[in-house]
């Protein structure tokens, strides 16, 4: 089998380490280098400073970086036809522009959250929304450890847009909701953010109806599910056309 070879970007943080742990005990993949500031070595490739540093050719690469990096990794990618998986969270909506229209050329496989799980709790909060839409107003809780610097999570807007998609976009999003003094209207989704402690990730959709409350829930007990995902989604997209992929898609394919 000819093992699909994957370049890390962000390759000394902790997801970076957390994908190479999740790569080592594969026989479809390997990791064939590193792209980070710090350059020290803890595995059996390199890590360069910079992608003109950089002498070997990927067949993908996995980004769990920053979002300052996303132009100079997509003229990378661009510049050779390499498949990049974007796992980094807190792009803005220009840099989202950039990204699809990167899919044009490249295949890019963008989500906001790299977890099979996460993925399938969006499924059954759609098909929970086609039951319960208009009848039961829709909060989502997510909480995340104190150094996460963006709220709500990528994951928690990736949630509202899906059922809101499922209402046919008329609902509006309200961000807690301390300064607004009124009642919920009918056609909100809440978000609201906790932060603390080492908490990895956990999200609640709550479906509240008259007198009976359904909750939908996902918690993450380490980083490892995040890389998981990510290998997966990298050996995935090495083998696909120019276009723009998420987790439904590798969903499928498995």
């Amino acid at each position: 089998m000819e093992r699909t070879k994957i370049l890390i970007v962000g390759a000394n943080g902790k997801m970076g380490h957390a994908v190479a742990a999740a790569a080592a005990g594969r026989e479809d993949c390997v990791i064939c280098a590193g792209i980070d500031l710090n350059t020290k070595a803890y595995g059996e490739f390199p890590i360069y400073d910079s992608f003109t540093a950089l002498t070997e050719r990927p067949d993908v690469v996995i980004d769990f970086s920053n979002p300052a990096l996303l132009g100079t990794l997509l003229d990378y990618c661009l510049a050779g036809g390499i498949p990049c998986v974007l796992a980094t969270t807190g792009y803005s909506e220009e840099q989202i522009a950039q990204i699809k229209k990167a899919a044009a050329s490249i295949p890019v496989f963008f989500s906001f959250n790299m977890s099979l799980g996460i993925n399938l709790l969006v499924q059954l909060a759609k098909k929970a929304t086609a039951v319960l839409g208009g009848q039961f107003d829709i909060e989502i809780v997510e909480k995340h450890h104190n150094q996460k610097l963006d709220a709500p999570s990528g994951t928690a807007l990736m949630i509202a847009d899906a059922i809101n998609a499922s209402l046919d976009g008329q609902y509006h999003y309200v961000y807690d909701r301390h300064s607004k003094r009124a009642k919920r209207e009918k056609t909100e989704i809440g978000l609201h953010a906790i932060r603390g402690g080492t908490i990895v990730g956990e999200h609640d959709i709550i479906f509240a109806g008259h007198d009976e409350v359904i909750t939908l829930s996902h918690s993450a007990a380490s980083k490892e599910v995040f890389a998981v995902g990510a290998v997966n989604a990298g050996v995935f997209l090495a083998k696909q056309q120019p276009g723009l992929y998420d987790m439904s898609a590798l969903m499928q394919s498995l």
